[in-house]
């Protein structure tokens, strides 16, 4: 059924179908999948128990002939008095005055509209003479572009479920269907489009959801299986008793949840797979301290790391970081576009020849002329920075090399779940003992002197400060102080007092790593900036970040911001500048300033945001679902995860219980069996 083309079914002619193809639906199962977008519902209640802003429907009695009253051009406004249940209720209707014939003194109308309990006065969207159909409460609405009208959708979709009720076969195992007392398929189909109750749309919206999860889930698992089976040979053999000396030499004690995610990360380079895992850890959680361990356990195997970071500074401070941390034997070269000539063409050479046992870069790493003698291990720092393309370049170059993607974004788990439904994650929610939180406060933008004055009192303890803003230059749609006209405010305000520095997208690398680099060495104490300082380097004498419009951030971007002070030991502080006019704007300063956990920020944004925009942009890797909320339907992708995993573990494709399931993945993922088995 699910091939068979819309021009099949009956009353769809070459032209219809030709519409429904611009909306993207060319068979009848196309056609099934497509649900209305809402419900209108026209149950009769009594007035008493009608919710004020709800869409409600009433029947009585035209009490006198409507009044119309135009205004503007071409604007109306009909007016009419309806009795009900023996009161009065004002029905208004607006641009429709031709109506007014339909509405006659003593008939009966019914009228269906936005009430307001207050007023006891309805915005009429629709009407008909009469009661309202009570057999049939619940109307489907489908969102249609083009000529198509709602009752051609329904009349469509209602000759299929007459005529294809046969072939509507079900593929779902049966011990899930009664395991979550989920409605068959044709059952499901039939309810979605035409409800014969609301609780019965619920359960058919829940099998529905349910479905489309497990369905996406199974793909990720045997995408995840495939690309483990493929990669065998891999295992490392690392000396441990190295590595736990190592540890025995760091300055700091491991928190527990470092300690746990390093044994995921070593229990993956022993095995002979490839490892494709996701490390994320909050901001100064101590996630680099945990890619040095895994890395020296790879050098101790006698094989290359390539440890790749977004920025030239930032592959400079790790740098630093592991000379520090490193036996003095391991060697360790840097590898930027601005390092050229002689110098470059050694670093190439003892990469290749495999002298050079760990090195560190930006993409300067994925270039042709770089040539590993023995690739085993890539870290990627900051993931989401690079692309996939980017990505694959870099493991390419390694046979079989072990992953680890480390992020600073805390992603919330049903998000990890489904962007990375193919990677393992771990998960480092702890800080550091002794590590003292910023204290963050939300001020109005009327406190700005007051709080440059703060800065001042802190820079003259011999502290830094940085100063964010959402934008570089004046716009007229958005009333938000730009970094441009700050900088300048600042260096007059200051004058003599302290050096302010600038920072935007619009510098060139250099300029932007010169700027960093002042800062870093604290020949500026404050650095205005737009949000490019998001993510990267270490400068612990900072201890004040100021964000201006901070209503216009996410509370994730927030966070990453918040994270760019309090890493030395110095008390320091987040300042929210604000004066947000909706509630979420209202609410996300409120978080932020109750909360210095990442993950529960990340929950919380995930809810105010939606998860198409978590990081601030449409995130490419999310999968669009018909039905499924991220958000709303967490349980179920969870279960629906837990079941994937199972099913693919045992190789459901073997047991004839799950025949028709394995069938209908075949089709839609063009699945050979015996790559599976």
């Amino acid at each position: 059924m699910n091939q068979l083309s819309v021009q099949q079914i009956k009353g769809v002619g070459p032209k219809l179908a030709e519409t429904l193809e611009q909306i993207n639906i060319h068979t009848v199962e196309d056609l099934l999948y497509y649900f209305p977008n809402r419900y209108d519902h026209y149950e009769q209640k009594p007035l008493h128990e009608l919710i004020h802003n709800e869409k409600v429907t009433i029947v009585g009695e035209v009490l006198q002939e409507p009044m119309v009253t135009f205004y503007g051009r071409k604007k109306s406004r009909l007016t009419v008095n309806i009795r009900v249940d023996g009161a009065v209720v004002k029905g208004v209707m607006f641009n429709r005055a031709f109506a007014k014939k339909h509405f006659v003194p003593g008939e009966t109308i019914s009228v269906n509209g936005k009430w307001d309990q207050h007023r006891l006065q309805i915005t009429i969207d629709q009407y008909k003479k009469g009661s309202m159909d009570a057999s049939n409460p619940i109307s489907p609405i489908y969102s249609s572009k083009g000529d198509i009208k709602n009752a051609q959708f329904q009349k469509i979709i209602k000759q299929i479920i007459q005529d294809y009720q046969e072939e509507i076969s079900e593929f779902m195992p049966t011990p899930f269907l009664t395991k979550y007392k989920l409605p068959d398929r044709f059952t499901g189909f039939s309810e979605m489009h035409f409800p014969s109750s609301f609780q019965q749309l619920k359960h058919a919206k829940r099998r529905f959801i349910y479905e489309e999860l497990l369905l996406f889930q199974i793909k990720m698992q045997l995408y995840r299986k495939r690309n483990r089976e493929a990669t065998q040979g891999n295992a490392q053999v690392i000396n441990m008793e190295q590595v736990k000396h190592l540890i025995q030499q760091f300055p700091f004690a491991l928190t527990e949840a470092q300690k746990k995610s390093l044994a995921d990360i070593f229990r993956d380079l022993h095995s002979p797979y490839r490892m494709n895992r996701l490390l994320q850890g909050d901001v100064g959680s101590g996630k680099t301290a945990v890619a040095v361990i895994s890395l020296y356990g790879t050098v101790t195997a006698g094989k290359q790391v390539a440890f790749m970071v977004p920025t030239e500074i930032l592959a400079e401070q790790h740098e630093v970081s592991l000379k520090e941390l490193l036996p003095n034997e391991v060697k360790i070269h840097r590898l930027t576009g601005s390092i050229k000539g002689k110098k470059r063409q050694q670093i190439l050479s003892d990469i290749e020849d495999g002298s050079c046992q760990v090195v560190i870069g930006t993409h300067a790493l994925i270039q042709d002329d770089v040539h590993f003698d023995d690739l085993a291990y890539v870290i990627i720092d900051e993931q989401h920075r690079f692309g996939v393309h980017q990505r694959n370049t870099l493991r390419e170059k390694g046979i079989l090399a072990d992953m680890l993607y480390m992020t600073a974004t805390p992603i919330p788990r049903t998000l990890s779940i489904t962007a990375f439904g193919d990677m393992d994650v771990s998960k480092i929610d702890e800080m550091p003992k002794g590590r003292k939180p910023v204290e963050t406060y939300w001020v109005k933008q009327n406190m700005f002197e007051r709080t440059v004055n703060f800065i001042y009192k802190e820079i003259k303890k011999g502290s830094q400060a940085y100063i964010i803003c959402p934008l570089i230059e004046e716009s007229d749609k958005l009333d938000i102080q730009n970094a441009l006209d700050l900088f300048v405010q600042l260096q007059e305000v200051l004058q003599g007092k302290a050096t302010v520095g600038l920072m935007h997208g619009r510098l060139s690398t250099e300029e932007k790593e010169q700027v960093m680099l002042d800062f870093a060495s604290n020949n500026v104490q404050i650095l205005v900036s737009t949000t490019v300082v998001e993510v990267g380097v270490n400068v612990p004498n900072a201890t004040v970040m100021m964000i201006q419009d901070a209503d216009r951030f996410g509370l994730s971007q927030l966070h990453q911001l918040r994270g760019r002070v309090g890493r030395g030991e110095k008390q320091s502080y987040c300042i929210l500048v604000a004066d947000p006019k909706g509630e979420t704007g209202k609410e996300r300063m409120r978080i932020m300033t109750e909360t210095t956990d990442g993950f529960e920020l990340a929950e919380r944004d995930l809810e105010l945001r939606g998860p198409g925009d978590l990081f601030g942009v449409k995130q490419s890797g999310l999968p669009e679902f018909k039905l499924a909320d991220l958000v709303h339907d967490y349980r179920a992708l969870e279960t629906a995860r837990t079941d994937a995993i199972e099913l693919v573990e045992h190789q459901f494709w073997k047991d004839a219980d799950y025949q028709s399931l394995f069938d209908y993945l075949q089709k839609e993922l063009d699945l050979d069996k015996q790559t599976l088995a």
